[in-house]
């Protein structure tokens, strides 16, 4: 389970797991969600959570339980604004990293 913060004063936080990082990532959500100035705003916010109802409104996966769980918990949380946005991106980067590394560093001693 991971923390994060999601204003600048540290005072409100919403917990992320697993299922939910596993979830961006089986999605591709975040993918091309950043426009090319970088700049995560509220429209950024509102683009992921349209993007999640277009993929179950449009029956485009079976997966619609782990993409509730992530709206609920996450995404739609009374917490969630931009800059809880941020740091999950940069917490889904970091896990995502993480993960090619173990992976990376499996095969290698494999070999």
């Amino acid at each position: 389970m991971y923390k994060i913060q999601t204003n600048a004063s540290g005072t409100r936080s919403i917990e992320i797991s697993e299922e939910h990082l596993e979830t961006i990532e089986r999605h591709s959500l975040l993918k091309r969600l950043v426009p090319s100035n970088g700049i995560v705003d509220e429209t950024t916010l509102e683009s992921l959570k349209h993007n999640i109802k277009s993929i179950i409104l449009n029956g485009e996966t079976d997966d619609n339980k782990a993409l509730c769980d992530l709206c609920f918990n996450v995404l739609y949380h009374d917490n969630m604004k931009v800059f809880g946005l941020k740091e999950l991106i940069m917490l889904y980067v970091g896990w995502r990293d993480s993960k090619e590394e173990e992976e990376d560093g499996t095969v290698a001693t494999n070999d």
